[in-house]
């Protein structure tokens, strides 16, 4: 499934409580994960220490790699490191489509409840920019991650997005042996009353089913045991949040929005609400084609 994971790391408790569900991750697939730091170029870093002339955040870099190294060691699993300068999100996408990463792994800062506190971070920025998957995890300190994941949720709407997410989760699960649940959410909360009066609940579904319908026999192909689907109706983020919840669901894979060079965060999409409230993992996977 995996063959190269990209860590980047900051030092911060949420990077490094996220280090053992990673490598649990890579141990299940053969996967090597490459620990990277990016010294902000946007900070001013340099200092003088003996009479020489250094970068501070670079120093800072090489103990902290080498401090997750150190663990990575200890869970044997293969690793590299690397210490880079620049701006951290574009230099982390663009180190993971150099160096042919399969997946970007990152902690989310979120609280629910809050509703913009992953605006400008880093890690929304490479969910938005990658083209690479990229794996979220909220890190609070009353959750725990599970692996391996035994149920897996793929949300879609039939978009070109949630297709690639849809065939990603499906590898994934074959991989995991995991019951797959394929989910797609009627959105008429955004419907009026006039609208909602005049279209039939088979009008009003119709989408959703189709959605549901071109992922199912893709989950044939991949030989999968256990595939569930359900079309449900309310708001796509709070229905996926309750699916988690009622499912026991251990990880979602699902589409994602955004386009390269648009600097403003797409503020209200399912992916980002996902993103910033999920108390599983969320993989999201961009369809640039």
């Amino acid at each position: 499934m995996y063959d190269s994971i990209l860590l980047p790391v900051d030092g911060s408790e949420h990077a490094a409580k996220i280090v053992h569900h990673v490598a649990e991750l890579a141990q299940w697939t053969e996967a090597t994960i490459e620990v990277l730091f990016v010294a902000d170029t946007t900070r001013d870093s340099v200092t003088v220490v003996n009479g020489n002339v250094v970068d501070a955040l670079e120093r800072e870099g090489e103990t902290i790699v080498a401090d997750v190294a150190e663990t990575l060691e200890s869970l044997d699993v293969e690793h590299g490191t690397d210490v880079v300068q620049g701006s951290p999100a574009p230099t982390i996408v663009d180190y993971a489509e150099r160096y042919d990463h399969d997946l970007i792994v990152l902690p989310t800062h979120g609280r629910t409840g809050i509703s913009r506190y992953l605006l400008g971070s880093v890690t929304e920025k490479v969910v938005r920019l990658s083209d690479v998957p990229v794996l979220t995890a909220r890190m609070q300190s009353d959750e725990q991650l599970a692996f391996p994941y035994e149920n897996i949720l793929i949300p879609t709407d039939g978009s070109p997005a949630s297709t690639a997410a849809a065939k990603h989760g499906l590898t994934l699960a074959a991989t995991l042996d995991a019951t797959v649940h394929i989910l797609s959410v009627v959105d008429d909360t955004s419907l009026g009353p006039d609208v909602r009066s005049v279209l039939s609940d088979d009008e009003l579904e119709r989408p959703a089913v189709e959605a549901v319908e071109e992922v199912a026999p893709e989950a044939d192909e991949h030989d999968l045991a256990y595939v569930q689907t359900y079309v449900e109706h309310g708001s796509p983020a709070e229905v996926i949040r309750e699916h988690i919840e009622t499912n026991e669901v251990h990880a979602v894979v699902m589409g994602a929005s955004g386009r390269r060079g648009v600097d403003r965060v797409l503020l209200g999409s399912v992916a980002e609400k996902t993103v910033r409230s999920a108390p599983v993992p969320v993989i999201t996977v961009h369809d640039r084609s």
